[in-house]
């Protein structure tokens, strides 16, 4: 056994403080600048900035539930961002197919927490959409948290299928 350990990957950790900051800033402006359900073409006929609020959680699941939802999803979402912090904690600093996903969680998951305890619910303002057909309003951290749970499991896939393969 070695007298060093192997560096862990908690400094990963950065990325998820990234994603919170160009999250919040992004909320920030929208919250400035943008008006309320107010659709404003970025390309016509694809990608709307569109201000609104989600008191739920994903496609607004629950967002009608009376308010314990919100208290509901903050203490879900810091459950989870404390798993993976463990986890990253777990892993060498080196796996960024592991390390990179769970940052990527953990800072959406932490910047959609810090709009439910300031504003009670969360900012949502990229609108994408087809014709007629809409995509639900989402933001930055939504998207960082997307991004990692899709890097989670495809790594988690890949990864199995060479150690699989290599055993």
């Amino acid at each position: 056994m070695s007298k060093h350990p192997k560096p862990n990957a908690l400094i990963w950790l950065l990325l998820s403080l990234a994603v919170i900051v160009l999250d919040q800033l992004s909320k920030a402006w929208v919250l400035a600048r943008l008006p309320e359900y107010t659709a404003i073409p970025v390309i016509k006929g694809v990608w709307n900035w569109y201000r609104t609020y989600n008191t739920g959680a994903a496609f607004s699941f629950l967002s009608d539930a009376g308010g314990w939802q919100i208290w509901f999803f903050t203490v879900l979402a810091i459950a989870i961002c404390g798993l993976l912090g463990y986890w990253l904690a777990r892993t060498r600093r080196a796996d960024w197919r592991q390390a990179a996903p769970y940052a990527l969680v953990i800072g959406g998951a932490l910047g959609n927490v810090i709009d439910r305890l300031v504003h009670g619910h969360v900012v949502d303002f990229i609108q994408w959409h087809w014709q007629e057909h809409y995509w639900p309003s989402f933001n930055i951290a939504d998207s960082a948290i997307v991004a990692g749970a899709v890097g989670i499991a495809l790594f988690g896939v890949f990864d199995g299928k060479r150690k699989q393969n290599a055993g």
